[in-house]
């Protein structure tokens, strides 16, 4: 075990080019024999200055986290626990992916019941191939980042009619099946198949910031992140300590609070020996994100009944129904495209406040314009939805939210004018 280090060395494996004159680079320990395919994998070369005892330690920590998830991992439906695997039981790709794509940008607690209702709906990825795909899209809905259903459709597919039904089980073949990127190859990789490498999400960087003390912010210091989780790639269970990371990061080295007493690692960890818990890992400062704009036109029957369309297939929401609207811009729309956007002449009133909802990328604020007609108003490129069936009809949550403010919205608390009256983009 290393002791404290001085204020002007770095740890473990970020030692001084001083401190490490003479050492030779660790040698490869390739599990099983098997040769790494580093280019497929997405993966760099160990960090410089890693020594044999750098890659001891790194065994060791490898050792405890396995006991302690042995112990206290968590139980997942689409996950095959140590004692079942002693037992014989095996991961099923196709759980593994479907799980690893739901848990994109998603917490566990999210997922989980959409991963149940896929399931039973879908319970093969031949099954999954043969529907169509506006069928996925609305049993995605609410659960957000729409492109991962599109192409969860577009991968079993693939899997399908190029692989046989069967999941390939090399880093270079994962890597070419759509929506599957470093990450997500890494993870049903080790899980799926015990292939050695260890997925880096945003939980193991964490992880890896605070055990190595690395001082260095965000997002500049992932490589050498994904270089340290590395040096746990020799492990007799690569699919175990996959999960145990992902663990460790989601239930105790947690970006709040961290519960350091429960961890595994709290002897060696450099955050904790040296009390930076809360200051690692370091982040550059986030930009500003940018505001968007846009109208949204809630069109109600006198039965209730509320007119929804279907987004155009590509871009953002592809595909998924909502209410008819304006383009999201940065300005806004004027009282001209206010105007002509509008799915028919009517009425209009505009509600009382704005609805706001943020994307990875902007931040989106609509105006709500409603109004009522009778049921002998013709009105195209869309399809009434009975007020009994609203509630299981598939969203995305930025329509719920317009769709649940304009019908909040009583007679007094609405002012009343005609679309395009004023610029209802601006607040």
């Amino acid at each position: 075990r290393m002791n404290r280090t001085p204020p002007n060395r770095t740890l473990r494996g970020e030692e001084t080019s001083s401190a490490t004159a003479g050492h030779r680079k660790a040698d490869r320990i390739r599990n099983r024999g098997k040769k790494r395919d580093d280019a497929a994998a997405g993966t760099e070369t160990a960090p410089a200055g890693c020594t044999r005892e750098s890659a001891q330690q790194a065994f060791d920590a490898g050792t405890a986290l396995l006991h302690w998830y042995d112990h206290c991992g968590r139980q997942l439906p689409w996950r095959i626990r140590p004692e079942d695997r002693q037992r014989g039981a095996r991961p099923d790709p196709y759980r593994v992916w479907l799980s690893e794509i739901m848990l994109q940008q998603t917490r566990v607690a999210a997922a989980t019941p959409y991963y149940h209702a896929f399931l039973e709906r879908w319970p093969t990825v031949e099954s999954l191939a043969a529907s169509p795909v506006e069928a996925i899209m609305e049993r995605w809905a609410g659960l957000g980042y729409y492109a991962r259903a599109r192409n969860l459709h577009a991968c079993a597919r693939t899997v399908v009619s190029g692989h046989g039904g069967q999941f390939p089980s090399t880093m270079a073949e994962l890597r070419n099946l759509p929506g599957i990127g470093p990450y997500t190859a890494s993870a049903i990789g080790a899980i799926a198949f015990d292939i050695p490498t260890v997925p880096v999400d945003g939980n193991v960087e964490r992880v890896m910031a605070r055990f190595h003390g690395v001082q260095e912010a965000l997002p500049g210091a992932k490589p050498r992140l994904r270089q340290f989780a590395r040096l746990l790639e020799p492990s007799p269970r690569p699919g175990d300590l996959a999960q145990a990371l992902m663990d460790l990061g989601a239930t105790v080295c947690t970006p709040r609070n961290p519960g350091c007493g429960r961890c595994p690692w709290q002897k060696e960890c450099a955050a904790h020996r040296n009390g930076w818990e809360a200051d690692l890992p370091r982040r550059d400062p986030k930009p500003v994100r940018p505001v968007r704009r846009g109208v949204a036109y809630l069109v109600q029957r006198e039965d209730g009944a509320i007119w929804l369309c279907r987004r155009p297939a590509r871009g953002l929401l592809g595909g998924m129904l909502g209410l008819p609207g304006t383009d999201w811009t940065a300005e806004g729309p004027g009282e001209t495209e206010t105007h002509q956007a509008a799915p028919l002449s009517a009425s209009w009133q505009m509600t009382g406040g704005e609805v706001r909802h943020v994307f990875t990328h902007f931040e989106l604020r609509l105006r709500i314009y409603v109004t009522t007609v009778n049921g002998s108003r013709n009105l195209t490129g869309g399809n009434w939805v009975e007020p009994f069936r609203l509630a299981d009809t598939a969203l995305p949550t930025v329509m719920r939210k317009a769709l649940e403010h304009g019908l909040r919205q009583t007679i007094r608390d609405l002012q009343t004018k005609p679309v395009g009256s004023d610029n209802p983009s601006k607040g």
